[in-house]
């Protein structure tokens, strides 16, 4: 085995900031990658909102907080990671580029690639947006269509189909600037719903046609794989904040009540002895101020049921208009905090007519006793997005010098000392 290199991701959710440190090997002889997690942290969010960065003060204390926590558990002090981005502003679209083939002998090679590739970038967006991903979805030969891996093909003519993922400028730069200020470069930057994929789906699953629906605290990620690859991806500003919203509402109570209660219903409960423990719950054991008895089925059925409906009827009428609907015969796969919410997998299957699984992460061992549901996929599948740029030296190095956590809380300090001055 070579040396370990270090991968670090930092998903930054709406509800929560988690941080993975793993160690990758390779096997020199078989090229086989292993990936073990050394480091975990995840604390509660602050300062985002619906996956965008609306205080970075408060979000570069909370990151600070979750990357230094990791760094202690994994004994390794970070200098770049891989970075989640969602939020409403993300969008997409399908590009097609066409070059000539520059060998003397015909032959297509990496240079090719590259440039047909920049051809298909070439598309006209707004200057307030920025293309984070160009996906190349099939490539065409001469007329011969259906290619994965040109290289080394002999032809004159070379186009792609890319699949292009933008988001809004502002909305990046805040994200940067906020990771930046935790004294870590970011390493790429890469879309949530990309990302949970990596973890979640089979190679199946992507050939056949499958859609993954990934329910974040504020946000739904959407992404279609079509033969294999990202066809149409979109996000949602609706997500599982929203059901403890709803709960918090209807039975007046506060967030971490209904929170609570949320998660209550979704678990089995393995201390029930009657019936009417079995159907009934007292709010006042969530944290309520009053005692009082729920029936169970109204909760669902009245409360969480309508608002997983509308997630999902919202996820067909976005595939319907991208007339993405008939080529997914796989199905949905739903991941994220919120697939663990109760009648999610009947939801689905109900408003989008098509076969529903929950998507559990995966390809990854260490210390995963915390981690291995559907809640971190998208950390997971960024170490996992990172493992593939080994070879291309994308690996988040390691720093030994002392990085001062915050510029944010050196400046407030700095400002508190002029203030005291005379």
């Amino acid at each position: 085995m070579k040396d370990n290199k270090i991968i670090a991701a930092v998903d930054i959710g709406s509800s929560k900031i988690t941080t993975l440190i793993a160690r990758v090997g390779v096997n020199e002889s078989s090229g086989d990658k292993s990936i073990s997690i050394a480091g975990v942290s995840s604390s509660e969010s602050r300062g985002v909102r619906k996956g965008q960065i609306v205080d970075i003060e408060e979000a570069v204390e909370t990151v600070v907080a979750s990357v230094e926590s990791a760094e202690r558990m994994a004994g390794y002090n970070l200098s770049s990671a891989y970075i989640s981005v969602g939020g409403a502003h993300i969008a997409s679209m399908n590009s097609h580029g066409v070059v000539a083939i520059s060998s003397p002998d015909s032959e297509i090679n990496n240079a090719d690639i590259d440039r047909v590739i920049d051809a298909a970038k070439a598309v006209s967006i707004p200057t307030s947006r920025e293309v984070i991903h160009v996906i190349p979805r099939e490539y065409t030969v001469d007329g011969e269509g259906g290619v994965k891996d040109p290289v080394g093909m002999t032809g004159v003519r070379l186009e792609v189909e890319t699949h292009l993922v933008s988001a809004s400028s502002p909305a990046i730069r805040n994200l940067v600037k906020t990771v930046n200020e935790v004294g870590v470069e970011v390493e790429e930057l890469v879309f949530s719903g990309l990302a949970a994929s990596e973890a979640v789906l089979t190679n199946t699953e992507k050939e056949l046609g499958c859609v993954l629906v990934d329910i974040g605290g504020g946000t739904t990620s959407v992404a279609v794989f079509i033969e294999g690859a990202l066809s149409y991806s979109t996000e949602i500003p609706i997500g599982a904040k929203n059901v403890t919203n709803d709960l918090a509402i209807g039975l007046r109570v506060s967030l971490e009540t209904a929170e609570k209660i949320k998660l209550a219903l979704s678990q089995k409960l393995k201390s029930l002895k009657s019936k009417e423990e079995e159907d009934y719950i007292d709010i006042a054991t969530f944290g309520a101020d009053e005692s009082k008895k729920v029936s169970k089925k109204t909760l669902i059925e009245g409360i969480i049921r309508p608002r997983l409906n509308e997630i999902f009827t919202m996820v067909k009428l976005d595939l319907a208009k991208a007339e993405m609907v008939t080529k997914i015969p796989s199905g949905v796969v739903i991941t994220g905090g919120g697939a663990l919410t109760i009648g999610v997998v009947d939801s689905a299957k109900r408003m989008m007519s098509l076969p529903a699984r929950i998507g559990e992460p995966k390809g990854v061992g260490g210390l995963i006793d915390d981690i291995m549901n559907p809640a971190y996929s998208t950390s997971i599948g960024l170490v996992l997005w990172g493992s593939k740029n080994i070879e291309s030296g994308g690996i988040s190095s390691l720093t030994k010098k002392l990085r001062f956590p915050t510029k944010g809380v050196f400046k407030k300090f700095i400002e508190t000392v002029r203030n005291l001055l005379p």
